[in-house]
């Protein structure tokens, strides 16, 4: 029986001001298995991105609990939840995020900053190999700006690798791509879930996407339908 790395029961995710409540998650109950490539589909508008957020310490659910490897994420204080997304949690999102005075090799390294002296030496060997088994090794000194829109994703997908995270939350990975490129960064996925056994969750909006995943889950009007 496959061991299960996230547990999540009892869900619920609301925003209130003074006048109104809006319920973004209801009664959300699902696991996932170590070493598993889920994606979890919706509409625009149906919590896949908050639910994202909320699995990797990101955002605090209303009421409910996200277990990983047994422990809630959400039992434990600011400091502790920090550590537990730099060491355990790579996230790549729709947008990329890379800070555009960084080169590429400086934007994959980012998250190992805090890191030992020791620490920070190895992560730059692998920020390299990463960077090289990408495609990528000709375009370290090379800028955001100056990437095209895959090779910027894949140095996000490298950034999210570098601390060697059991978790990669992906939001819309292959949104802001054309086909061509969309289509080459699922294939890395699957090839990092398989091969390096990397347990990964992504949400998407599109079926054909999703079905690069091992499993999937719906999700509609902060819903799970299956």
């Amino acid at each position: 029986m496959n061991e299960k790395i996230i547990k999540v029961n009892a869900l619920c995710k609301s925003y209130r001001d003074n006048l109104s409540s809006l319920e973004v998650l209801r009664e959300i109950n699902f696991t996932v298995d170590r070493a598993e490539f889920l994606a979890i589909q919706g509409p625009s508008g149906a919590g896949k991105s908050t639910l994202l957020h909320i699995l990797g310490g990101l955002d605090n659910p209303t009421t409910g609990a996200v277990y990983f490897e047994d422990e809630d994420i959400y039992g434990l204080d600011e400091n502790a939840r920090a550590t537990f997304r730099n060491r355990k949690v790579g996230f790549v999102f729709q947008f990329f995020h890379l800070l555009p005075e960084l080169n590429a090799l400086e934007n994959v390294l980012l998250p190992s900053i805090l890191r030992s002296w020791w620490e920070r030496k190895k992560s730059l060997g692998f920020a390299l190999a990463l960077l090289e088994r990408l495609g990528l090794s000709r375009r370290l000194k090379y800028k955001p700006a100056t990437l095209s829109g895959g090779e910027q994703q894949r140095v996000a997908i490298a950034r999210a690798l570098i601390n060697r995270p059991q978790l990669l939350l992906c939001d819309e990975p292959t949104g802001n791509l054309d086909s061509e490129n969309g289509e080459n960064i699922l294939r890395l996925l699957k090839e990092l879930n398989q091969t390096e056994k990397v347990t990964v969750v992504m949400v998407t909006h599109d079926k054909d996407i999703a079905r690069y995943a091992g499993r999937i889950i719906h999700l509609k009007d902060g819903i799970i339908l299956d």
